[in-house]
């Protein structure tokens, strides 16, 4: 594996390995998901970030590239990614339960119950008491 400085990537924020950038969009997607698998978030987010970069619309690598963010403690992040989700996909049950559990990991635990409940109903689980609010 070679690591190489590009240019690109430093302008456009990234990390500046070549490595990230290289290959197919399925090669990078199979490499974001591997070091998904490796618990190695940050880099998994450099690659995916690529990717959400080339294909806007593309849900699946939105919500890896939210997760990734979410589990390197990258929160502000992972929020704009999650709400980004939902945009394209307001349905998307896994994506409301992940943005309620980033903002409760961000203090705005008023504004995550939202999101978890509807998350609890798309799934057709209901966890919350009857009288919560």
């Amino acid at each position: 594996m070679e690591y190489g400085f590009e240019s690109r990537g430093e302008e456009q924020g990234r990390a500046p390995f070549a490595y990230y950038d290289r290959g197919t969009p399925a090669e990078r997607w199979e490499r974001a998901g591997r070091l998904f698998g490796e618990r190695r978030y940050a880099a998994a987010a450099v690659v995916l970030r690529g990717l959400v970069e080339a294909e806007p619309r593309q849900v699946a690598a939105r919500l890896l590239l939210a997760r990734s963010y979410y589990h390197s403690a990258q929160l502000g992040r992972a929020e704009r990614e999650l709400r980004e989700v939902l945009e394209l996909d307001p349905v998307e049950g896994y994506a409301q339960l992940m943005l309620g559990r980033t903002l409760q990991r961000l203090g705005r635990d008023a504004e995550a119950v939202r999101y978890l409940r509807t998350a609890a109903a798309l799934d057709g689980d209901f966890p919350f008491p009857r009288d919560a609010r």
